[in-house]
């Protein structure tokens, strides 16, 4: 099984014609470094007009090219935009763009195509120096401001202390879900096909491993979901290490025999069973709980989706299977296939969000939706867990347990009025403020507003490709959760999830989670907003499931300063 030591960092920047582009200050650490990008002749971090001149002036025999127009790479290891390149070299010749061993009119066409597209290609460097780096987290100014009849008085108090972070308490521990949420987590696939139902594009183990569980690499066309691996360590702040192994296997029967079987029970058997001998599944327990902690088994997309629309459950068989004396935790069956050696985001983006069900995490879109089946909508209603190919929003991060305990704040509103710092939830230092209705039950299991600052960065950067017909932005965002739990002798599951009985209504009744004002817009908010209960959603729920109870509190939005957002939060005096 491949445990990673390390994760390539290869950040790709856009060369401009007139701003620094291609040289980036970074601590310097073993691995992967950016050195610059193909095209910069005269070494000024730029790809513009000036590099064209000197390259048309070397096409023409006007001047020469030297050292000084090239990098200085390691002798061993340099990449051009993620591909290894010719490691012969010491000095890369950044002229010859298209690398065929020669400067002419055809490296000068891409060079016109980088100034034009505002794109180069980047060059990486092995680096094998190491630095240590230490981050602490401070304790952040809050105002608190108490109002009184004839007067207002305020105080404000500001302490800088080095604290050691750690990360909270997962509620989804308490669950259904077998695949830890923190910590080592294993995952085995199965790469499945039938012998009248064959893969059009066959991987090899080693590559769907590659895809599965490799390296970060935001180079790569399917980033963020270049591998299931780099999403979740980005997603959870390194809470969260994702590894596994892939084995390929063609069933018995053909298909037919075993469509029906809406647990897939006779596969997950028969799939097991043909490797228990050879295989030591004792690996796949990341936690030690004696259960394998999940299972995928993929089939091909031409299986089609009325027996194999991927889907996440508990082994459904009656007498419980064990693989080498180990239970079998959650299992997915779908047919989210790999198209080809470079075009896998359907394959990593629909099975990241099964392993969310296999933590414990519920569906966020409807099931019986009247008008679609869309959980949220507008800019702010962006979760893995609804129909996006984003990033986990603040809801989903707080259950899983990847915030650390600094950064989870709860609005209390006898202190009176709060301001709190909110920082891009793409960032290690990603944050939350939670809104109590009433008292905040252990683990969440209450209602709440929950509201962070989340931008279109990172694991949100395909956002705008993908949904190019939805409204999509940065800003504040605000979410209504119901984390009520059931337990049902011993089976505990989220009350108002998408599907279960007491989810009133889908549309209008008691959810898990919604976002305010829930409509096809820009619902994020920005400088100068303020937030109340004149807005859709931004209320308690009734006694009936209805949004109608007014909070009596308001947001009001204040400045937006590089990665953060200020948000003052006060009572609503009655009218």
């Amino acid at each position: 099984m491949k445990k990673s030591s390390f994760r390539k960092k290869l950040i790709t920047l856009s060369a401009t014609i007139s701003v620094s582009v291609c040289s980036i200050s970074m601590p310097v650490f073993a691995g992967w470094q950016q050195i610059g990008c193909m095209g910069d002749l005269n070494n000024d971090a730029q790809v513009n007009i000036a590099d064209l001149l000197l390259l048309s002036k070397y096409i023409l025999n006007q001047i020469s090219l030297t050292s000084e127009n090239s990098y200085h790479v390691n002798y061993n290891y340099y990449s051009i935009n993620g591909k290894e390149a010719d490691n012969s070299l010491e000095y890369l010749q950044t002229a010859d763009i298209n690398q065929d061993g020669k400067i002419d009119i055809f490296d000068l066409i891409m060079m016109r195509k980088y100034v034009i597209n505002k794109w180069a290609d980047p060059v990486y460097s092995w680096s094998d120096k190491t630095e240590t780096s230490s981050s602490t987290s401070t304790e952040t100014t809050t105002t608190s401001t108490t109002s009184t009849q004839d007067s207002e008085t305020t105080s404000s108090t500001t302490t800088t202390t080095t604290v050691t972070s750690e990360f909270i308490e997962p509620p989804v521990k308490d669950l259904y879900g077998s695949l830890p949420s923190q910590n080592d987590a294993e995952l085995v696939i199965f790469y499945v096909d039938f012998p009248d139902c064959p893969y059009t594009y066959e991987p090899s183990t080693e590559e769907i491993e590659k895809m599965a569980f490799g390296d970060e690499s935001t180079y790569d066309k399917n980033y963020p979901f270049e591998s299931m691996s780099s999403f979740y360590e980005r997603s959870s702040k390194g809470s969260m290490k994702l590894d596994g192994k892939v084995f390929r296997y063609t069933t018995k029967e053909n298909k037919s025999a075993y469509e029906g079987d809406i647990y897939h029970v006779n596969l997950i058997n028969e799939v097991f069973q043909a490797f228990e001998n050879s295989e030591d599944f004792t690996q796949f327990d990341g936690n030690g709980d004696k259960i394998i902690d999940a299972t995928l088994i993929s089939v091909p997309e031409e299986a089609g989706q009325e027996n194999w629309w991927p889907a996440a459950g508990q082994y459904g068989g009656q007498n419980g299977l064990k693989v080498d004396g180990m239970s079998v935790g959650h299992v997915i069956v779908g047919n989210a296939q790999i198209e080809s050696k470079t075009d896998y985001k359907n394959f990593n983006s629909s099975y990241v969000h099964e392993l969310g069900h296999c933590m414990g995490l519920p569906d966020f879109y409807l099931y019986n939706g009247e008008k679609d089946f869309e959980g949220m909508h507008g800019s702010a209603g962006y979760d893995l867990m609804d129909e996006a190919t984003s990033d986990l929003s603040a809801v989903s991060k707080l259950m899983l347990g990847w915030f650390k305990k600094n950064q989870v704040e709860v609005y209390d509103s006898s202190a009176g009025t709060q301001t709190f710092t909110l920082t891009n939830a793409q960032t290690e230092n990603g944050n939350c403020v939670i809104i109590p209705c009433g008292k905040l039950e252990e683990n969440y299991y209450s209602e709440f507003f929950i509201v962070e600052y989340t931008t279109l960065d990172v694991n949100n950067s395909s956002l705008k490709k993908d949904f190019w017909w939805r409204p999509t932005g940065s800003g504040i965002r605000v979410l209504h959760v119901n984390g009520e739990i059931c337990d049902n002798y011993g089976w505990k599951y989220w009350k108002y999830a998408s599907g279960q009985n007491d989810a009133t209504n889908n549309d209008d009744g008691k959810r898990f989670v919604r976002v305010i004002d829930d409509t096809d817009t820009d619902n994020l908010y920005k400088t100068g907003d303020v937030i109340d209960s004149s807005i859709s959603g931004f209320n308690w729920y009734d006694d009936d499931g209805n949004q109608t109870v007014d909070p009596k509190i308001k947001i009001t939005v204040g400045e937006q300063t590089d990665d953060n957002y200020t948000i003052t939060i006060s009572t609503v005096s009655e009218k």
